[in-house]
């Protein structure tokens, strides 16, 4: 998987995988099946309705959590930070 070096040192993948349209109740498996093949950035939305499948397979992954990028967009009604932890 090719990565990038930002500025801070941290290395990041440079492909990502999406589940924008994945059904929530595939989601878990679905990213299972991509953190297993070497995927390291997963991309998610609270729009899609699925990020907890994407949490669970996360889980259980046993991938060390400093190891992995998760990218969500939120709704604007939730922005913020004590909005968005919720």
């Amino acid at each position: 998987m090719k990565t990038v070096s930002l500025r801070n040192g941290v290395i990041m993948p440079m492909i990502g995988y999406g589940v924008y349209q994945v059904d929530p109740a595939e989601c878990e498996r679905c990213v299972s099946d991509a953190l297993k093949v070497g995927y390291r950035m997963i991309d998610t939305a609270q729009a899609y309705h699925n990020e907890e499948g994407v949490g669970a397979a996360v889980a259980k992954s046993g991938i060390p959590r400093n190891e992995l990028f998760l990218v969500s967009k939120i709704w604007i009604s939730n922005y913020g930070y004590e909005k968005a932890k919720d």
